[in-house]
């Protein structure tokens, strides 16, 4: 019998979850990984991954993802990082997930780990469960998101946007806000990933066209370097769970502007301007007090490296494995 079982099928997913997946494979030790063609997040999944358990028989079942079995008397922990899904548009069929298949989840798991406290407070509301069940387990940072290492050059100064392009992340605010900066002569807007049709039609209607640029997808080494060569981050999302860019763009030594919402000010503290993400306007004017201003960006450098130093995989993973042994210990 295997002491315990974790489904590893989630790293390189879905950027926050997959690294947190990958960091902690790497970082606790003695469990099993299990891997499948079927994606954790399939709909079927809950009672074919109950299968497998009956048949396999662990101690213990770990996800680090918001997938957990059904019809398995047996005793699991997951983690829901936050509760996006009920925040943006999704289909019927995510919400009704949530209501039928992830609630009823938190009640029968040994425990539910999160990433914030945020997070915390709103599951345990929504779930009607006790706080004391869940517990924030946070994020780390790490290599290669350091200081030191290689910039990106591309021939211009650019501002940098990380992320994807759901409802939440609010790049059509972020465009309008870049567009009415005064910025755009000096300074590009550099976002990771490639253009859809919809955001490609958004930037030719607001005039942009020259003056965004796509970076494509990234591996953490270029992610990196492109943190490093920009003038600052831009991360005003109207909702976050945690918010893993803030931190990495902090721990390399580039000025943050994060929304003032949701779990994004427990992350990065004193360390980051922050603003109203409905607020166009406020958003522009902190835009143009990034880059013009040197001393507000060296700064916002030095106490955004001490905050990033608050946070390591390896703490994640020394919470994390006690309540592993706890739930292994009890169950």
């Amino acid at each position: 019998m295997s002491k315990v079982l974790y489904d590893a099928r989630w790293i390189g997913s879905d950027y926050g979850v997959g690294r947190f997946a990958g960091e902690l494979q790497k970082s606790l030790q003695g469990m099993e990984p299990f891997q499948a063609r079927r994606r954790p997040w399939h709909p079927f999944d809950p009672i074919l991954l109950a299968a497998v358990l009956r048949r396999k028989q662990p101690r213990l079942f770990f996800s680090p993802g918001y997938n957990s079995p059904v019809g398995w008397s047996g005793t699991f922990i997951f983690t829901l990082h936050d509760l996006h899904h009920l925040h943006v548009p999704a289909s019927l069929l995510k919400r009704e997930y949530y209501r039928y298949l992830i609630r009823p989840a938190c009640h029968r798991a040994a425990f539910v780990l999160t990433v914030s406290e945020y997070s915390k407070h709103e599951i345990a509301a929504w779930a009607n469960i006790k706080e004391e069940k869940i517990v924030n387990v946070g994020n780390g940072v790490g290599l290669p998101f350091t200081p030191i290492g290689k910039k990106h050059d591309p021939g211009y100064p650019y501002l940098l946007y990380v992320g994807s392009r759901r409802h939440n992340k609010n790049l059509p605010r972020l465009l309008s806000a870049y567009a009415q900066s005064g910025l755009r002569q000096d300074v590009r807007l550099l976002l990771t990933g490639h253009p859809d049709d919809e955001l490609g039609g958004l930037i030719g209607s607001l005039g942009l066209s020259s003056d965004v640029k796509f970076a494509g997808a990234c591996a953490d080494a270029g992610l990196s370097d492109l943190y490093r060569g920009a003038l600052a981050l831009l991360y005003p999302s109207l909702y976050e769970g945690f918010g893993l860019p803030p931190l990495e763009a902090m721990a390399c030594g580039v000025p943050v502007l994060v929304s003032n919402v949701c779990s994004i000010p427990e992350v990065v503290g004193d360390a980051a301007i922050q603003v109203n993400p409905l607020d166009v306007d406020e958003m522009a004017e902190a835009m143009r007090r990034l880059v013009r201003d040197s001393d507000l960006r060296r700064q916002l450098q030095e106490k955004g490296l001490r905050r990033a130093s608050d946070f390591s995989w390896s703490e994640t993973a020394r919470k994390t494995s006690e309540i592993l042994r706890l739930a292994t210990d009890s169950g």
